[in-house]
């Protein structure tokens, strides 16, 4: 997390995977300008950004806990979960490194005015769609009775007869289409205007589709990755100019950010404080985890998942006191991973429940259906 006197570009890279770009994309990587900025914030005008971006942060953390449970028994191929096993936690880290490092390299040789064109247009779409996708549960509950709601199939294939393979295969209907229409609509505002707004509306629905369809196995690998990303923040921070400077060079709706001379210009107001969503998606699929956790314990008890959002808070607010105490931009994770982990542990230690915690597995939705094809079956012989 840091502070800035203009937001030319994001914090940090965007390349191969959604969720690679997500977790490197830490704003904690740009330089904290207050030295030298001309413009000195008020301390109104610091609260209510940092405020903001506290508030922005726990949305999509919350929901998109919540619309994990649906999401890990969806049965909708659209809707299916990225599942990440412990090989994936540990190798994370190191391909994050090596696509931050390339990206340096890039932003180094070639022109940074067309790699941004070709990452604007990128994320554009991936934007257009993941907005698309968080807006869809809300237009089922508003779209009117009266408007007919027609079902609609794109299939692409390749080959014939019997060696037919599917290459898309996707089902949507009136109401995706007009979500997909209104996330044009802010699309393309936000490629001609790059608006902070715009790039808060793409930034919240990559959150939230982060931490709704990225699922941990179990809480071992959560530990495994939180850990290795702890060492990846803290390391490219402190250790290195490089996240740095591609966290100047790079514009992408990859952070939440809001200004914090609002009160004095309005809309058009320029000097940020910014929240990479790195900061935001690694913290949340873990906790959205332990929710799912809290729901197999059938207690009709969220303990696990409200300490955790808690821990969450206090960890975002340690890193924001520090920040603005040291004039110095933070790795939040260095804060917020300690955090999300420790406290749910003490509050296993306390309740008895660290085993059963730690030998909680989540079944895929592949595995989880042919479990249920089983025990039916079974029953049918029985």
């Amino acid at each position: 997390m840091s502070e800035a006197e203009q937001v030319p570009a994001s914090a940090s890279e965007a390349a191969a995977a959604v969720l690679d770009a997500l977790n490197a994309t830490d704003s904690n990587g740009t330089e904290a300008l207050n030295a030298t900025a001309k413009f000195v914030a008020t301390t109104e005008g610091t609260a209510l950004a940092y405020g903001s971006l506290v508030f922005m942060a726990l949305l999509p953390i919350f929901f998109g806990a919540l619309r994990s449970v649906n999401c890990s028994k969806s049965k909708n191929a659209g809707d299916m979960p990225e599942t990440i096993t412990s090989r994936d936690a540990a190798r994370f880290p190191i391909i994050a490194s090596c696509t931050l490092f390339g990206l340096y390299l890039f932003f180094k040789i070639f022109s940074q005015e067309y790699i941004n064109l070709l990452l604007s247009v990128y994320f554009f779409v991936l934007g257009v769609l993941a907005l698309s996708h968080t807006m869809s549960p809300l237009m089922c509950r508003i779209f009117p009775a009266s408007v007919p709601n027609k079902q609609f199939q794109l299939l692409f294939t390749q080959g014939s007869g019997e060696s037919k393979e599917e290459i898309v295969n996707y089902e949507f209907d009136t109401k995706n289409l007009v979500c997909l229409l209104i996330s044009s609509v802010v699309g393309v505002w936000y490629l001609l205007k790059k608006h902070w707004i715009a790039n808060n509306l793409f930034g919240l629905a990559f959150a939230l589709n982060g931490v709704e369809l990225l699922h941990l196995n179990n809480v071992s690998t959560g530990c495994i990755l939180l850990g290795g990303l702890f060492v990846y923040d803290v390391f490219w921070v402190f250790g290195t100019n490089v996240m740095v400077t591609v966290a100047k060079s790079f514009e992408a709706p990859i952070k939440l950010v809001f200004p914090q001379d609002l009160l004095e210009r309005g809309l058009e107001a320029s000097n940020f404080a910014m929240l990479g969503l790195g900061d935001i998606v690694i913290p949340g699929i873990f906790i959205a985890l332990l929710l799912r956790f809290d729901v197999s314990l059938k207690k009709n008890s969220r303990t696990y998942f409200y300490s955790s959002f808690l821990a969450y808070i206090f960890g975002l607010g340690l890193t924001i006191f520090v920040m603005h105490t040291f004039k110095h931009a933070q790795p939040a994770l260095l804060y917020l991973v300690p955090a999300c982990v420790g406290f749910p542990v003490i509050v296993a230690l306390f309740k008895g429940e660290l085993t059963e915690m730690f030998r909680y597995e989540e079944s895929s939705p592949e595995e989880a259906g042919a479990k249920e094809d089983s025990s039916e079956s079974e029953k049918k012989d029985q």
